[in-house]
């Protein structure tokens, strides 16, 4: 576990399919065509404005409309030298002992800049689409079973598993490297607390009014404890930071100008046909229907909704000057958050401008506090 007095990390996102200066709707069919060089040389930018504004890392995303994040990550990886990549997986989708010869081979590829985000798929029909046709709480228990085989194997150990989805016998990496692979979870259902508590070191959540996210972690919390384990937690959120509070809600309702009725319809059927429990909660964030204001997807101080209109994944955003948006941070940080992934359009620029003005700003405010977790009630 993380050393709670410590100032939190910060991570920026990799944009799977190129830049926008506006959320575009997740299914693959709307992916736009992108030339694969020309990707690669955009996301080395946004890694290196990440690298250069002092993020820890970058995460990106996996599923059937993104490029494959193992092999982006380590192309990517190849052009930096001191950012990490948290590189999401599916543990449904292929063998434990793959994974972590994956896992392994990045991290001595590249000085070890490496940590795991853990998906299970909230998509029954993409899920599908990878030959994977098994019920939400039976993913969970694939996911529980491959951590129990990718964590020891990681450390150098050999694993011989007897599980109901996963048989292993003297599965063992070549001569591993046994530095620490951190482990990224995220999941709101009571399966997913379940096997976070037994498998995480970092809980993730995605960003929800302050309430909602100190109930959430007192949860995970309490489950962790009863399985003798204590972790870390995370927050995946978007920030719209600006020099004042009006550019920056500005900027928000320029965004939500470029959103239309019909494109929102359809992104919400998609996503009202996922089984992510975490993913109906941002709906009902935001609802199914464009408003004709950017207020009224204000669900808390300085934090929107609107994002989540044309967007899979999370949905809120902090929107305001950056020292309204690094006391909303500082906030969340007093909570027990340790780790933050950030992110905004367009994705370098302002990858700077928030390593520029925000991220020292929220050091400032942390900065000789005791970031002893809060206790919820």
């Amino acid at each position: 576990m993380t050393d709670p007095t410590l100032s939190p990390r910060f991570h920026w996102f990799l944009p799977p399919r190129g830049e926008a200066m506006a959320p575009k709707a997740v299914a693959a069919e709307n992916a736009p065509p992108t030339d694969p060089a020309l990707l690669l040389d955009f996301q080395t930018e946004v890694a290196l404005a990440a690298e250069e504004a002092g993020f820890t890392g970058v995460l990106t995303p996996v599923g059937i409309g993104c490029p494959d994040p193992w092999v982006v990550c380590s192309a990517v990886a190849a052009r930096t030298t001191s950012l990490s990549f948290i590189v999401a997986l599916r543990p449904s989708l292929q063998s434990a002992t793959l994974t972590a010869q994956q896992a392994d081979t990045f991290r001595r590829l590249h000085g070890g800049r490496v940590m795991l985000n853990i998906v299970t798929g909230g998509n029954p029909a993409e899920q599908a689409g990878y030959g994977v046709h098994v019920p939400h709480d039976e993913r969970y228990d694939i996911t529980d079973e491959a951590l129990q085989a990718i964590r020891p194997l990681l450390a150098g150990e050999q694993v011989d598993l007897e599980g109901s989805h996963l048989r292993l016998v003297g599965a063992k990496l070549s001569e591993p490297t046994t530095q620490q692979v951190p482990i990224f979870f995220g999941g709101a259902s009571a399966k997913a607390v379940e096997v976070a508590a037994a498998q995480a070191d970092t809980y993730l959540l995605w960003g929800e009014p302050l309430a909602d996210i100190a109930e959430r972690i007192g949860t995970v919390r309490t489950a962790a404890t009863a399985a003798g384990r204590e972790l870390d937690y995370g927050l995946r959120i978007h920030v719209i930071s600006r020099d004042t509070s009006e550019e920056a809600w500005q900027a928000a309702a320029d965004i939500q100008a470029t959103f239309d009725a019909e494109s929102v319809a359809e992104v919400q059927k998609h996503k009202a046909a996922m089984d992510s429990v975490g993913q109906a909660r941002m709906g009902a964030l935001h609802g199914t229907e464009l408003p004709t204001d950017v207020d009224s997807l204000v669900i808390g101080p300085n934090l929107w909704s609107g994002i989540g209109l044309m967007r899979e994944g999370v949905g809120t955003a902090l929107v305001g000057s950056h020292d309204e948006v690094a006391d909303r941070l500082a906030e969340y940080a007093a909570l027990g958050i340790g780790e933050f992934i950030l992110s905004s359009y367009p994705h370098r620029e302002e990858a700077l401008r928030v390593g520029r003005e925000v991220l020292p700003r929220v050091r400032e405010r942390l900065e000789g506090r005791d970031r002893s977790p809060a206790v919820s009630a």
